[in-house]
């Protein structure tokens, strides 16, 4: 089972960026923990701060990979091009975000991905990395 992680902006500095909010852990070290954990499944991974290359890097993996966990970060909530770009995929996905968006400002409480999504897991830190990981090996109920 091969799994794309997709990165959006800003993500580049978990670790470092507002740690009350995302933790004090890089997303190199928690992949790390992911992988080791998980050693039966190739966990892909692409981190980029354009919204071009994230459109890219969608279209590119669509029927190439058994799932995509994608975090848009602020694009979630301002681009229609990649939503169009999820939308249009083959492969199944699912979108995190890392905090608790609801509990934030006003404009992160839209996304405009998560209509074209096989679900959307918010609020668990990186964990949330970890349950949208256990939703593509366990499968449905």
């Amino acid at each position: 089972m091969t799994i794309l992680i997709i990165n959006g902006p800003n993500l580049n500095l978990l670790g470092k960026r507002e740690p009350g909010i995302y933790g004090s852990t890089s997303f190199e070290v928690y992949l790390e923990r992911m992988r080791e954990r998980y050693p039966e499944v190739n966990l892909e991974y692409f981190q980029s701060n354009v919204e071009g290359e994230i459109i890219n890097r969608l279209q590119e993996s669509s029927g190439k990979v058994d799932g995509i966990i994608l975090n848009a970060g602020g694009y979630s909530h301002t681009s229609v091009v990649i939503a169009d770009a999820v939308k249009a995929g083959e492969t199944p996905l699912v979108e995190v975000h890392i905090s608790q968006i609801f509990g934030r400002e006003e404009y992160r409480h839209n996304s405009l991905i998560a209509p074209h999504t096989r679900g959307t897991i918010i609020g668990f830190g990186l964990e949330s990395y970890h349950f949208a990981l256990l939703s593509f090996i366990t499968g449905p109920c």
